[in-house]
């Protein structure tokens, strides 16, 4: 009987230690299956959302979203933000590009039209300039082509544009080289209340609206004369790859020109604008467009945006030359410069 308790104790032992033995190695595959999901979160490289941190790929995403959010009142909200000023920026903007009949813009992030807008009508009293001083002359805008009718509400995506882009440069006999803008966004909102300005003010036919990505666009090599982005790059979730892309896209010789907020060197005017920013901004965001939260990331985008320098030496850095700065309203914006030499 003492006999059958010790191998009853004996079995109750091994039992015991059997269980710790699961248990232990329980454990060990818990912690070894954390350490994998911690080293795969540690390897996802982050990035900045406003203040936020953010993996890279979710920024895309939420920066969608943001603009789907804020289309249907970006021009009221601008004027309201900026009192107008934005306005006399973008006009300067398109002062500084001069563009010539025959240029072929494209301009990123640009869906509501803002610079394609002025680009067409710069080009035009170009135009008649020369027409004056050489009658007989012709120039015009020529818009791209499509097989879609004109009153669909979708945009070409990037195969249907190098299809047909392919057919018009392989179909176009005149001597001379049409002017072109092409504005290119990843937001169908915005381009959608592009177009509908585009038909208010009549220019319709003179755009050419195509979704894209800044950080990899559909355009062939060395196709365009001039890329502009007004306020669009800070948005943009690797602006190194942007600005490469504005490179290859640019042919020899081409002009990149980019309009975005900027660092306010002067304190005082700095501390106001920051207290206007961040205390009146996301305000008129609720009361006009119902949405304090995106208003709220657009403030804090710009404070997380490279300064005037480090920008520059960014745009050096993709292979621009000559490249320059100019400020606007004591640095709240500045317009960079840059050429593919």
């Amino acid at each position: 009987m003492a006999a059958l308790r010790r191998v009853s104790v004996h079995l109750g032992r091994v039992c015991r230690c059997s269980n710790r033995i699961i248990v232990s190695r329980r454990n060990l595959s818990e912690q070894t299956s954390s350490d994998e999901s911690d080293k795969k979160e540690s390897t996802e490289r982050s990035t900045h959302f406003g203040f936020e941190s953010i993996n890279e790929s979710e920024k895309t995403g939420k920066v969608h979203e943001v603009f789907s959010n804020v289309a249907s009142k970006y021009d009221v909200m601008n004027d309201a933000m900026s009192l107008g000023v934005h306005r006399l920026w973008k006009d300067r903007f398109m002062q500084v590009l001069d563009p010539l009949p025959g240029t072929r813009l494209l301009d990123v992030a640009g869906g509501t039209g803002d610079i394609a807008f002025r680009f067409i009508n710069w080009v035009k009293e170009k135009e008649q300039q020369q027409r004056k001083a050489t009658p007989g002359a012709e120039f015009r805008l020529n818009p791209l082509e499509t097989d879609e009718p004109a009153s669909t509400p979708e945009f070409p995506s990037a195969e249907d544009y190098l299809n047909t882009e392919q057919r018009a440069d392989t179909s176009d006999t005149d001597e001379k080289k049409d002017s072109k803008v092409i504005v290119c966004d990843i937001n169908q909102s915005m381009l959608e209340v592009g177009k509908e300005r585009a038909k208010k003010l009549e220019l319709e036919d003179d755009v050419v609206w195509v979704t894209g990505n800044a950080e990899e666009l559909p355009f062939p090599d060395n196709s365009v004369d001039a890329y502009t982005i007004a306020f669009g790059i800070r948005n943009v979730t690797h602006i190194d790859k942007a600005l490469c892309e504005a490179y290859r896209v640019l042919t020899p010789g081409g002009r990149f020109l980019c309009l975005e907020f900027s660092q306010v060197s002067n304190p005082l005017i700095s501390s106001v604008y920051d207290l206007y920013s961040f205390q009146v901004i996301p305000v008129l965001g609720e009361l006009i467009a119902s949405d304090w939260k995106s208003y709220q990331y657009l403030v804090e985008s710009i404070r997380k945006f490279p300064n005037q320098e480090e920008f520059a030496e960014m745009i050096r850095e993709a292979g621009f030359r000559m490249v320059s700065y100019d400020n606007l309203t004591s640095g709240v914006a500045a317009i960079h410069s840059g050429f593919k030499i």
